[in-house]
């Protein structure tokens, strides 16, 4: 399997890169570092930065949290690319996916509960749920209705090239088995929601958090199947609190104030490996990212999956 070549603008393509928050609670440090990281890496490539809101899970979206978001990235100086795309006004992109997906017979429809799963005494998965033991594969059991639908995976390595964390090999059908794309609640997957959304936006550089990054084999085979171009990876190391849980809204993390200004981008900047000069710590913005995107490299990012602030 061959990625897509960086897109440092030597393929005659402009870099199109993204952030792409999920609009669960306001936006907290680990959430900001992701995107300065992502930002700065595209504008440094002389690239194009997308913002697109992940709200495809409805039950877990806060209401006004979306715009919580916007505000704070525009007061921090974030300048994005053409309209935000809302996933929540995409379903029916997802649905033709979907669609597609069941006419070549890539997924099946499945009745399993988390219960019937586990009864089965499977082997945990690598994104800490157990690895779908093939129930359903061969046919749903008289009687029972589909519940979800699944994406079936080959019993054999995909390895992604990760700018930051290096090669990533995994073998889908024991790390994750055939995983998920519609809910049992109707809800679409993001794992197919982002793969459709990033081909749709022309997304070509993928630089997150690396949470994301065993679920990025998956995301590769979804994008074979469907015949969607690879993009370019890079996953920045997440923040954890000082017990070693990555921060998030589980993890009551506190929201950044968007007063926080060239300070706290210069504490990002500095977690991803990029110290900042003193002068620039309490310059004003615009100043900040002059200096950041001029000093840019991702080779200077730490390759760690996450990291207390302070601590390596």
């Amino acid at each position: 399997m061959s990625l897509a070549p960086l897109p440092d603008g030597s393929d005659g393509g402009i870099y199109r890169g993204r952030f792409a928050p999920s609009p669960t609670g306001p936006l907290h440090f680990g959430s900001l570092v992701t995107a300065v990281g992502s930002y700065l890496d595209a504008r440094a490539n002389a690239g194009e930065w997308l913002l697109r809101i992940e709200d495809v899970d409805q039950p877990r979206t806060l209401p006004g949290a979306a715009d919580a978001i916007l505000r704070t990235l525009e007061a921090f100086g974030f300048e994005w690319n053409g309209q935000v795309l809302f996933q929540s006004r995409r379903l029916d992109h997802y649905h033709a996916a979907l669609n597609r997906l069941q006419f070549s017979g890539e997924v099946y429809p499945c009745t399993c509960s988390r219960r019937e799963i586990a009864m089965r005494l499977p082997s945990p998965s690598v994104d800490g749920g157990l690895v779908y033991p093939g129930i359903c594969r061969a046919g749903l059991a008289t009687g029972r209705a589909a519940r979800a639908w699944r994406m079936r995976v080959p019993d054999e390595v995909i390895a992604v090239a990760d700018r930051v964390q290096g090669t990533v090999q995994q073998n889908l059908e024991r790390a994750v088995g055939d995983f998920v794309l519609m809910r049992a609640d109707g809800q679409f997957a993001y794992q197919l929601a982002v793969v459709v959304d990033d081909a749709a936006q022309g997304i070509n550089a993928i630089v997150r958090g690396a949470d994301l990054l065993d679920s990025t084999p998956r995301q590769v085979w979804l994008l074979q199947r469907l015949g969607l171009p690879t993009p370019a990876y890079a996953h920045l190391p997440v923040v954890n609190n000082a017990t070693g849980e990555k921060l998030s809204k589980q993890t009551r993390a506190a929201a950044v104030p968007p007063s926080g200004g060239s300070a706290l981008l210069s504490a990002a900047a500095h977690f991803l490996g990029h110290p900042v000069p003193s002068e620039m710590v309490g310059a004003p913005v615009p100043e900040f990212w002059d200096w950041a995107i001029a000093n840019w490299s991702i080779e200077r990012v730490p390759p760690l999956r996450g990291a207390f602030p302070g601590r390596r």
